[in-house]
């Protein structure tokens, strides 16, 4: 049985349940597109051509998109239309509109990461993400914006101009996979690739209203996602950073992370992965620790009230609910091995002509919280690295008990748009304001520095209307288990629903 076979017959089962509803062409789930397809509802052609004609109505205002595959995505709806027609065994996501963020390098196109010196940079191979995605029958319409250097909660470059939020164009859609989150709350294409090194796929799907999952570390190759599509030697980890998937529902979620998680050459030689089952499939089942906030980042009373309605739903439904981080944890001693490991990594797959710039602002006393990080010497980044993993086995220690962790992805919802210096910003709240920085980062770094999953869901709205999301945390290499746990929460909270308007 080949890979495209197995993942197909894997995912039959949740094909064939989507297949007996009505289809939603605007806001459907990307498995309900694959049935609707497969059963000749509609054809792969009109769909992708209603999603251009979205991205034709609302692109101009959200500006989600940096470029669009019209002739290449047609032309494979074609061919999976034919494919139907003969009644072949299809992959999962066969005919299905997708979009990746501009990080990843897509052959023939640009991947400048919002960095003006690569507006030229051309890759000549997709990114092996993106190649699993295409290889699972999914029509790629185009790439999403992001910030420069994927390095902001913002999403907007000098290159593609500023990405708005669908719920409010006066505010970010979040960052870095901002641009994908944009589009698919507006019905601008049914699944998404991110990246995330501090949460840069939960952030904006809490600031849009989606779901998105911040996988185990490694487990998605991160090949050919780099400044300019360049690939890496295979075998490099970040250590931070992770590739993964972002959606209207959760059962898409789990499906991508069957398509895009395994290893790669040389590596694919002697291992294999599989996603592992969910510890549960009933909401009462779970064993649930939570925090609605920690002292280091206050959280806002404009989307508490969503948090704590979602956890009194978990223990409505009959799970066993349990406040508190795990003993010996500390956000803040956590928080500050992250932000050192990940100034290291950002250092050190920077260009030799940044380093040299990064190096003389240093020297002028710019950028103090970053240098710690960037001109570390090894012996020390070595004592944070064994801190890392020591963390890694506290989380694991906790999770023989517990299932999930539920807890802020943000402290505030979708913010106005700010493109001052960053280490000078501030996100104001009705309990005053928060220091940029440590508000976006400290809560999804517990998974980047742990290397555990995380997936965010929607489960409320503020009172003004805007969407509030939670962060899943699961145990190490059980991606499965937060994903589900997500959608057995949507049913208690609604999951997504659709901005006014579009």
């Amino acid at each position: 049985m080949t890979r495209r076979t197995a993942i197909s017959v894997m995912t039959t089962p949740l094909l064939a349940r989507g297949s007996r509803k009505a289809f939603d062409r605007d806001f459907g789930s990307a498995l309900d597109a694959a049935a609707a397809i497969r059963a000749g509802d509609i054809s792969s052609v009109e769909l992708t051509t209603h999603v251009f004609g979205r991205i034709e109505r609302f692109d101009a205002k959200v500006n989600a998109f940096v470029y669009q595959m019209r002739d290449e995505a047609l032309a494979k709806a074609r061919r999976i239309d034919a494919a139907v027609a003969r009644k072949e065994n299809l992959p999962p996501f066969a005919g299905v509109p997708i979009v990746v963020k501009e990080a990843f390098g897509v052959a023939g196109r640009p991947c400048t990461w919002g960095i003006p010196g690569l507006k030229n940079a051309i890759p000549a191979t997709n990114a092996d993400a993106v190649q699993r995605l295409l290889d699972s029958g999914a029509v790629l319409i185009g790439a999403t914006n992001v910030p420069v250097e994927l390095k902001d909660e913002q999403t907007y470059n000098d290159i593609y101009g500023t990405t708005n939020n669908p719920w409010d164009l006066t505010r970010t859609p979040g960052g870095s996979s901002g641009g994908t989150s944009a589009a698919l709350a507006a019905g601008m294409g049914f699944l998404g690739l991110g990246t995330d090194a501090g949460g840069s796929i939960r952030g904006p799907a809490h600031c849009c209203g989606i779901f998105g999952h911040k996988p185990t570390l490694d487990i998605v190759s991160l090949r050919g996602c780099s400044p300019g599509g360049a690939r890496s030697e295979a075998g490099f980890s970040g250590l931070i950073s992770v590739a993964g998937p972002m959606a209207r529902s959760t059962a898409d979620l789990e499906t991508a992370m069957r398509v895009l998680g395994g290893s790669t050459p040389p590596d694919s030689v002697a291992y294999s992965w599989k996603l592992p089952a969910p510890r549960h499939t009933r909401l009462r089942d779970f064993r649930v620790g939570y925090i609605l906030e920690d002292p280091m980042t206050p959280v806002s009373s404009e989307i508490k009230p969503a948090i704590e309605s979602a956890v009194l739903a978990v223990e409505k439904a009959g799970a066993q609910v349990q406040r508190g981080w795990p003993a010996d944890f500390s956000l803040q001693e956590s928080f500050s091995h992250y932000f050192i490991l990940l100034n290291a990594l950002g250092f050190s797959l920077a260009s030799p002509q940044r380093q040299a710039q990064e190096k003389a602002n240093f020297a002028a006393g710019k950028d103090d919280m970053r240098a710690a990080g960037a001109l570390i010497d090894f012996a020390s980044w070595q004592s944070h690295n064994l801190r890392r993993l020591a963390l890694r086995a506290l989380w694991q220690r906790y999770f023989e008990h517990i299932d999930v962790f539920l807890m802020p992805v943000l402290p505030v919802a979708a913010f106005p748009h700010d493109h001052s210096e960053q280490a000078s910003r501030v996100l104001s709240t009705p309990e005053g304001p928060l220091p940029y920085l440590q508000a976006t980062l400290s809560y999804p770094s517990v998974a980047n520095l742990t290397g555990c999953p995380a997936t965010a869901a929607p489960v409320g709205k503020t009172s003004t209307g805007l969407p509030v999301g939670i962060q899943i945390l699961g145990p190490y290499l059980e991606d499965a288990t937060p994903i589900q746990f997500a959608g057995l929460l949507a049913e208690e909270t609604g999951g997504f629903s659709p901005p006014t308007g579009y």
